[in-house]
């Protein structure tokens, strides 16, 4: 693609963007569906503006780290209306329930739709069934593994506080560092960002991938905390319950960059690159997402006392945690196939049906049950399970591949 039209591109796909800084300037009288219409319309703008960047700036560093800083930035929206629901359940405790709704909803989309769709998009785009994942890059497992675990240990518990806070985020910057300490590798860029690498200075496109990543990151953060009330705003005329809307209406919208960004990359041939930055995304939200709530509600006011749960946010967390633990378990052979983007998809879809208790508490236990029985059955999911727990690659770590 000729740097003229990437420019244009560019260009095009900002005013996307632009529009929410201007209702914000002047559309302050608009009502809630012109503010959850432009907001919504600003993040999926910026979802392109992410991939963009994050695929731009895989020349200049390495992927596993451009990978965590587009999933880092993407999961803005959710990290933006999470934590002020969290930092005003610290004076008012009735807002508590919001920030365990939005995280959960967030991080079941993307295991249930999210992951899915990579794959699903690969299917259309090559008429390939299958994405196999390098042993030699299991970090995001690695941690996801952790991370996983010990949501079960927060959902039996009923609390988050702040040592659980410094755990995960030790967590978080284990990642990162790692993320960072992995070797530089030659990629083939196309469409936009390679245009960007190939026609621009090495200045110019550095310059060029940190003004796409400001962007996107200001207008995401920006716009996910009015879209969510907006949405709330809406519900309330229409005599919707608020948690519902929380735990799904808002996280479908901000989850939509990383969506987006992923099922590009898979479209483009860059399914294993797609999977991952999902994958780092979710390992984003177990550490970094959760890790702030307690230190959100102690400064708005919970002081050192834990944000404690009801139980109906334990229900929530236990099946976020027993999902993400199956689909873990899915991915320890390091492949992910149709058939099982469709059991992680349907198993999904029917847990949103039914709200009553006791059928997410079944849900639940169905998926560690799930769990259980694919490692019994399956030698290579064991051994890979090992694999991951230990960080071991099989090859003895040459190349990283089975």
């Amino acid at each position: 693609m000729p740097l003229s039209r990437a420019l244009l591109a560019i260009a095009l796909v900002s005013l996307l963007p632009l529009q929410w800084f201007g209702m914000l300037a002047f559309g302050g009288d608009a009502g809630h569906v012109a503010h959850a219409v432009s907001a919504g319309l600003a993040i999926f703008g910026a979802a392109f503006l992410l991939s963009w960047a994050a695929e731009a700036g895989q020349v200049d560093i390495p992927q596993a780290l451009a990978l965590a800083f587009l999933a880092l930035v993407a999961v803005l929206p959710e990290y933006a209306v999470d934590l002020y629901f969290a930092y005003t359940a610290g004076s008012q405790p009735e807002y508590a329930p919001f920030a365990t709704a939005n995280m959960t909803g967030a991080n079941r989309l993307l295991i249930g739709l999210g992951w899915p769709a990579v794959v699903v998009a690969l299917w259309i785009a090559r008429r390939e069934k299958s994405i196999s994942l390098d042993r030699g890059e299991m970090l995001e497992l690695t941690c996801l593994a952790i991370a996983t675990l010990y949501a079960l240990f927060v959902a039996w518990k009923g609390s988050l506080g702040l040592v659980d806070a410094l755990l995960l985020l030790v967590l978080f910057v284990y990642y990162l560092v790692s993320a960072a300490r992995s070797g530089h590798q030659e990629v083939e860029l196309e469409g936009v960002p390679g245009a960007l690498a190939e026609g621009l200075s090495t200045a110019g496109r550095r310059s060029a991938v940190i003004g796409l990543f400001l962007l996107a990151g200001a207008t995401i953060l920006s716009a996910a905390e009015p879209f969510a009330e907006s949405l709330l705003g809406i519900g309330r005329q229409f005599g919707v319950e608020e948690f519902l809307l929380v735990q799904w209406l808002a996280p479908l919208a901000s989850e939509s960059p990383e969506f987006i960004v992923a099922i590009i990359f898979a479209m483009t041939g860059k399914a294993g690159a797609g999977l991952r930055a999902l994958l780092s995304s979710k390992v984003n939200q177990w550490t970094l997402l959760v890790g702030m709530l307690p230190v959100a509600y102690s400064l708005g006011g919970g002081g050192a006392n834990p944000l404690r749960f009801d139980a109906r946010q334990v229900e929530e967390v236990f099946l976020t945690a027993a999902q993400s633990l199956f689909a873990l378990v899915v991915l320890a052979n390091f492949k992910f196939n149709l058939a099982e983007a469709a059991m992680l998809a349907v198993l999904f879809m029917a847990q949103l049906f039914s709200t009553d208790p006791e059928h997410r508490t079944w849900f639940s236990w169905a998926y560690v049950a799930a769990a259980g029985l694919l490692l019994a059955w399956s030698p290579a999911h064991r051994e890979g399970m090992a694999d991951i727990l230990a960080q071991r690659r099989r090859d003895g770590g040459e190349q990283g591949r089975a």
